[in-house]
């Protein structure tokens, strides 16, 4: 499933209408290295994908505005040694022709024609990030351009941060994306499943991780969408395990956080389960508690809802929990205004999801306060409890580590929950895991 091409052009011109006149300059990534005479698997950049679905690396887009108001890419050449090795480019006129460009010229001729591009404008829009050298490149246009001030060349008087605007076209997904982010989130979710079908003691968490591959690519989500984590035991307590290398105990409980990549938009989902097939009495009763912390949280997922919403809905039921088996002591309010739950829930319960597993898009106005949630947002909603060693918390906890995290979407009725299809109630869990292991 991909989005049609034409998509991408509108996307083109909603932006152009609202930078006025201006120019909007977008880099696409170089390849990275490995290691010798390798490369990792090329990603495009999120902004780059977002506004012209060119697949091709190094490529620029620039967008006109004003008058004009035209778009033009920058990709390389036609090149058959090239394309011996590494595979067919589309070279500039092909490229204009398949992705609706307006102009199209070789990379080579980038350094000359971006001058007197940018002359025209007085602002220059471009993403403001840790990429010096693309900040660089542009730097080195507006000093030619200063140069040849006495000739009559102008100069962009300031630079802006593109995400001011494009984050906020990013954060409202449309309805094909909506329909691609489902498509992954039924994936990964049949990822999962395999996975606890697959799961028995004695098999090594890096096996578990090679299930969700198989289910991923098996289906046509060539990618995962981040480094999954397979987390067995005291592994799932450390937020961001990727080591997946131990071996799994009928004693412990699996986490398993991964989701895959379809065309660029990812899904991002994460379950807890026995790895003997059978949740313990006080696993049983941490899980639950997570859960309906979740289903809570979840149901806040609502328009003119705050993005904060969900989070305090989780909190209060996870500290309700707490109290009661004893982790916690004191009154609610005491637990809540002292944040004594952090020792056991440490991370906010949601993020934007998209192109981006941590999707662009703000979470706070400009006073400060948080965002309103919107129709066709997209946000996790992951809450968790994490029990690590302690002598003020009995042992029968010591270890246990339960997130449980999924997609939604926010619509005019209920919250639409992309990753439905994973199972995660205990009676659901327990008739699946180890079944085909």
């Amino acid at each position: 499933m991909k989005l049609d091409i034409s998509i991408y052009k509108n996307r083109r011109d909603d932006l152009l209408d609202k930078i006025g006149d201006a120019v909007a300059i977008i880099f696409n990534n170089h390849h990275v290295p490995r290691n010798r005479d390798s490369e990792y698997k090329f990603r495009s950049d999120s902004y780059f994908h977002y506004f012209s679905g060119f697949p091709e690396a190094e490529s620029v887009i620039f967008l006109c505005g004003g008058k004009e108001k035209k778009s033009i890419i920058f990709c390389k050449d036609k090149n058959i040694e090239y394309e011996i090795w590494n595979g067919e480019l589309h070279g500039p006129s092909k490229a204009a022709e398949d992705y609706f460009f307006d102009e199209s010229y070789s990379l080579e001729r980038l350094d000359e024609v971006a001058t007197k591009l940018i002359s025209k404008f007085s602002k220059i829009f471009m993403v403001l990030d840790d990429n010096h050298s693309n900040k660089n490149r542009v730097h080195s246009w507006i000093g030619n351009n200063k140069k040849l001030k006495r000739s009559g060349s102008r100069s962009p008087e300031m630079i802006i941060d593109l995400s001011s605007i494009a984050d906020q076209m990013r954060s409202i997904k449309s309805e094909d994306e909506i329909n691609i982010m489902k498509l992954s989130g039924d994936i990964a979710s049949k990822a999962h499943i395999r996975a606890m079908k697959k799961t028995k003691p004695g098999k090594y968490e890096y096996q578990i991780e090679a299930e969700l591959l198989y289910e991923f690519m098996q289906n046509g989500a060539l990618d995962p969408a981040y480094q999954s984590i397979v987390a067995s035991g005291k592994n799932a307590c450390i937020l961001h395990y990727i080591k997946n290398d131990q071996k799994l105990s009928d004693k412990d409980l699996l986490l398993i956080d991964a989701g895959c990549e379809l065309d660029g938009y990812a899904s991002d989902i994460t379950r807890t389960f026995p790895i003997s097939g059978k949740f313990s009495s006080s696993q049983k009763d941490f899980y639950e508690l997570v859960l309906s912390a979740q289903l809570k949280a979840i149901d806040q997922v609502r328009p003119g809802n705050l993005f904060t919403d969900p989070h305090n809905a989780a909190t209060n039921e996870l500290i309700r929990g707490l109290i009661d088996l004893g982790l916690c002591q004191g009154s609610f309010d005491e637990v809540r205004d002292k944040q004594l739950y952090k020792e056991f829930f440490m991370h906010r319960t949601s993020h934007w999801l998209g192109l981006d597993v941590h999707d662009a898009g703000e979470y706070t106005n400009p006073d400060s306060t948080p965002i309103k949630l919107t129709k066709n947002n997209v946000l996790t909603i992951e809450p968790g409890l994490y029990i690590r060693p302690n002598e003020n918390v009995p042992k029968d906890f010591w270890n246990i580590g339960i997130r449980i995290e999924d997609d939604v979407c926010v619509t005019d009725n209920a919250p639409n929950i992309l990753s439905q299809m994973a199972p995660k109630s205990v009676k659901d869990i327990e008739s699946i895991i180890g079944t085909d292991g």
